[in-house]
């Protein structure tokens, strides 16, 4: 039985129209996509599950801080407002806006990995490994080997694992370890959380080899939820208290602020530091790529906007709200019997495409089949995040073999309605039941040499492609 539906602690004053396509519409328009869901418009979609990244509905609050930015080039007090919440919030004595997550990565990575380097995650996320691999460096997954059985039900399935972090520094050597990256929650292990012992053991590993150690911070609030929920010694700290304490262990943050600050556009470096030499490497790169430091290739608006979202992304009854929406699907999906990442993870629900297509391999990508069943079956578009996001070697040019294949259905924040959350579950009930009458996956006619499922065409494969 469904649990309940957690109630909105906000009231909506604004609506954006949306509509559904026919069935027959929706297969052209995929096809014509050349089955990339990145291809598809928005407004071909009914409900857009692509990413929770910049697609949240921001609050009058921020929205009233649009109309107050102050746009001045260089030391606009939207700036400083920005400033005083990143410091309050995590207790860093250095915060950089820059544009969004992968701004931040690609100015800070190249100041800390390089060729013969490698940098070792729980799990890296597609741009983020991209973003080691353009420093030249190698990157490597290290994620506890509870995560890779989705169908075990364990808490903070995101969490290092910190035998094998170690035996990696000794095996590669401490000195070719560059940077060591805790991404919370664990994206591409499902939105699974880490427990902040795990953040603990982690970080004194780092501190015995002298090891920079970097938060993958996009959903830093999400994660200190759970650990607010889940990690006995947490459950009466709040969880601006988590986040601080978390952070504590790490020396730097690269932050998507799509994310858990509920904006449309902007991202921060954060450096525990004051006095770290890493500063003035991080502005200058920051003024090359991003623009002036103050300023970060943000608009003064989208300054305030996230000023205020960092505060708002904190709310426990948001939170508690926010988790609630993941839960009630997974709970439809359970009644349907649908397999998941499970426990559900905090910003969507990773759907089992291995196994609804058993019969499918990897190399003709379950994960891809589901994403474009549910658009054809519902106007829903959602991701791959198996072994098609994965890629090839960069080394050998070899498909890779993800751990998961699963589709990602990512919910934006503030945006859905129960009844949206019904037709998700309608939707993969409907595609389970017929899922055995689909035999083949598909092949890539054309990809670029990185990140590929941006821009990949892909084609059906049948009998005669095979």
């Amino acid at each position: 039985m469904a649990v309940k539906y957690v109630p909105e602690p906000f009231r909506i004053k604004m609506v954006e129209t949306i509509r559904m396509l026919t069935r027959e519409e929706r297969e052209e328009k995929i096809r014509e996509a050349h089955y990339n869901m990145f291809g598809l418009k928005g407004e071909d979609c009914y409900i857009d599950l692509l990413t929770d990244s910049g697609t949240n509905a921001m609050s009058a609050v921020q929205w009233g801080g649009v109309m107050q930015g102050d746009e001045a080039y260089a030391g606009a007090s939207s700036y400083y407002h920005l400033i005083d919440a990143g410091k309050d919030i995590f207790g860093y004595g250095y915060i950089q806006p820059v544009h969004q997550g992968r701004a931040a990565e690609k100015v800070l990575f190249p100041l800390l990995l390089g060729p013969g380097k490698f940098a070792v995650s729980n799990m890296f996320f597609d741009t983020t490994r991209a973003h080691v691999e353009l420093a030249g460096a190698r990157a490597i997954d290290c994620v506890v080997e509870a995560a890779k059985n989705p169908a075990k039900r364990a808490p903070f399935k995101g969490n290092m694992d910190v035998e094998k972090l170690e035996a990696l520094i000794l095996e590669h050597g401490a000195e070719n370890i560059g940077l060591v990256v805790m991404t919370i929650t664990n994206n591409s292990a499902g939105g699974q959380p880490v427990s902040l012992e795990n953040m603990r053991q982690v970080s004194q590993v780092c501190r015995k080899y002298g090891i920079p150690l970097d938060i993958d911070a996009a959903r830093f609030a999400e994660n200190a939820y759970f650990i607010k929920r889940d990690e006995e010694a947490c459950k009466d700290m709040s969880v601006k208290e988590i986040v601080q304490q978390m952070f504590g262990y790490a020396d730097m943050f690269t932050m998507s602020a799509k994310k858990d600050a509920i904006v449309n556009m902007g991202g921060l470096i954060g450096v525990k530091e004051e006095d770290s030499p890493l500063i003035l490497k991080i502005r200058a790169n920051c003024i090359s790529y991003e623009g002036f430091y103050t300023y970060g290739g943000l608009a003064g608006r989208d300054l305030e906007a996230l000023a205020a979202g960092l505060y708002e992304g904190i709310d426990e009854d948001y939170l508690r709200y926010r988790i609630g929406q993941m839960e009630y699907l997974a709970s439809r999906l359970d009644d349907a019997g649908i397999a998941y990442q499970s426990p559900v993870g905090g910003h969507g629900v990773f759907v089992d495409a291995a196994a609804m297509f058993p019969q499918i391999p990897y190399y003709e990508f379950p994960g891809q089949v589901l994403a474009v069943e549910l658009y054809k079956e519902a106007g829903i578009r959602a991701c791959d995040i198996g072994s098609y996001m994965l890629g090839n070697d960069p080394d050998t040019g070899e498909q890779l073999h993800a751990d998961f294949e699963f589709t990602r259905l990512a919910i934006p924040r503030r945006v859905y309605t129960q009844a949206h959350l019904d037709i998700m579950a309608e939707a993969l009930t409907a595609i389970k039941e017929r899922a055995h009458e689909i035999k083949h996956g598909y092949r890539i006619t054309w990809e670029p040499p990185i990140l590929r499922h941006f821009q990949a065409h892909l084609e059906p494969v049948s009998e005669k492609t095979e």
